[in-house]
């Protein structure tokens, strides 16, 4: 996470410019202040806001290789006062550790929280899992989810998703009961600690991208993720678990909307089974685009969770990056992009989980009595057919409506 920290002794403006080391895109930064001013684009107490688009400038700069540089004007207007200047909204890992915490004083007999492990500095790895095991049939196959998130540090979206999946399972929603009833959630709300905890923005402690380390991670430099992909292939060769999804939650700094990377297959069924997913949460999410959502075998994403798991996993299992924008998203016939705020990311994780049950009512593999009186989405719009292939038709013709409006950084 981009921080700036600024502690006014005068009253002032100023304006700050940044120069990013790549092409990458920035987003407008939202700031925060311990005081001030109650002006639109100043903050009061611990509240933040977004810097007005009028304040905020972005080229590239000859002067800086024409590489990007963001530049924004704020006037400091409260002598020694600190105001905060962040790239998206904060999610720290102090503010995880409260909130599973919250959690556990709860005593939900579906809800177990573990420490899987220690990161390179001693915090902990959390694992949850979350499934109601009395109502699992010691017969049939474990069906399992498996959701991680935060292995890039500066993405703080990921975990607001993440905490909005998880408050829906924990939840007494009867999409959530039904769930509970037949899936195991397995859920590692934050992949990179260390990362987090030291405000970097796609590194460890020790300068990796472990989503580049997949293959082959070293229990010492990447001891988190060797614990994570342990677990993984653990599970993996359990007979009697079937692991179904693996989803690796980010954030994106130039795209709109939430929408998925997925895995290329030479096996063309396999390749429309893998897009039933995304397309459900299109329907159920607003902000989903599974026209952003895109198909690859990059050489270079080799080493990321979606690409190696994909290769370990068997055929019946589905790999994906979710991706949601730092910024805004459209929607079907809106004609300027909305802001993401706190509570619209948390809902994109709660619409994840929804899916969940569609996507198991879809292929006949849940059956239970409380499906018939259950609408599982809370944007169910538009009715999902399936075509000869068997492959979902979702929402694409507005889809693509949408992302032809003017103002859609593309």
């Amino acid at each position: 996470m981009l921080v700036l920290r600024v502690a006014t002794s005068a009253v002032l403006t100023t304006s700050v410019s940044l120069s990013l080391t790549s092409s990458s895109d920035l987003t407008p930064a939202t700031l925060a202040s311990e005081s001030g001013s109650t002006s639109p684009w100043r903050t009061s107490g611990r509240h933040r806001q977004r810097l007005p688009a009028k304040n905020v400038y972005y080229y590239r700069c000859p002067d800086h290789r024409r590489n990007y540089v963001m530049s924004f004007a704020f006037c400091f207007d409260q002598e020694d006062d600190v105001y905060q200047f962040a790239y998206c909204y904060p999610y720290t890992y102090s503010r995880l550790q409260h909130y599973l915490a919250s959690l556990e004083r709860r005593n939900l007999p579906y809800l177990k929280r573990e420490q899987l492990g220690l990161s390179v500095q001693q915090r902990q790895l959390d694992l949850l899992t979350i499934t109601n095991s009395d109502h699992l049939s010691p017969e049939r196959e474990k069906k399992l989810v498996f959701l991680t998130a935060r292995v890039h540090p500066g993405e703080s979206p990921a975990s607001f998703i993440c905490q909005g999946v998880i408050d829906f399972l924990v939840s007494q929603h009867p999409v959530a009961q039904v769930l509970r009833d037949h899936v195991i959630f397995k859920i590692v709300p934050m992949l990179n600690p260390d990362g987090v905890y030291l405000g970097n923005y796609r590194c460890s402690l020790m300068g990796f991208d472990l989503n580049r380390h997949w293959q082959d991670p070293s229990p010492w430099a990447h001891p988190t993720l060797h614990a994570v992909k342990q677990l993984i292939v653990q599970m993996n060769q359990d007979p009697t678990v079937s692991l179904e999804f693996y989803i690796d939650v980010h954030a994106h700094s130039t795209m709109l909307n939430g929408f998925m990377y997925g895995n290329v297959f030479e096996d063309e069924e396999r390749v429309q089974r893998q897009a039933v997913f995304p397309r459900l949460l299109c329907q159920n999410a607003p902000d989903f685009s599974f026209s952003n959502t895109s198909f690859n075998r990059d050489v270079v994403k080799a080493g990321t969770g979606r690409r190696f798991l994909g290769g370990l996993l068997d055929d019946t299992s589905y790999c994906y990056t979710l991706e949601v924008s730092f910024y805004s998203y459209m929607t079907a016939g809106s004609t300027a992009p909305v802001p993401y705020t706190e509570e619209t990311y948390m809902k994109l994780g709660r619409n994840v989980a929804r899916t969940y049950l569609d996507y198991y009512k879809l292929n006949n593999l849940i059956r239970d009595n409380r499906l018939t009186h259950i609408q599982s989405s809370e944007v169910m719009s538009q009715t999902v057919n399936r075509n000869g292939k068997g492959n979902v038709v979702g929402r694409d013709a507005a889809d693509r409506e949408k992302e032809k409006s003017p103002g859609v950084r593309q």
